[in-house]
């Protein structure tokens, strides 16, 4: 019963190793890294439950009676490509933040942020 539900298991644990590793660490790669771990886990999750057993491509033929819905497919590759520019968003912004501040360890950000005041 457990093992069968294999798919789930390992959602759960890359949720909670991207979830780890966004709050554990300072350094905003990791962070960004952390993040990309937590948003394939959520991918997973939606292609999981989108799947019906013994279900076809939803076009009418003959014989058949059980479609498979192809919405939770088509969100995945939305959410794909808006993950790909959240990223690239990310780390320009993390670059630049390495432009001004010479790190991008966030504790030492915070340091230099706290002494310009």
């Amino acid at each position: 019963m457990i093992l069968g539900l294999y798919n789930y298991w390992i959602v759960i644990v890359l949720m909670m190793i991207g979830f780890y590793i966004m709050i554990a660490h300072g350094n905003l790669i990791k962070k960004i890294i952390g993040l990309n771990i937590f948003q394939t886990s959520v991918f997973i999750f939606y292609i999981t439950i989108g799947k019906v057993d013994g279900g076809t491509a939803p076009i009418l033929a003959d014989g058949i009676t059980r479609y498979s819905n192809p919405l939770p497919h088509v969100l995945i590759l939305t959410a794909i490509v808006v993950g790909i520019a959240t990223t690239a968003l990310a780390l320009a912004l993390a670059v630049r933040i390495k432009e001004v501040y010479g790190s991008v360890e966030e504790s030492e950000i915070q340091e230099k942020d706290n002494q310009k005041c």
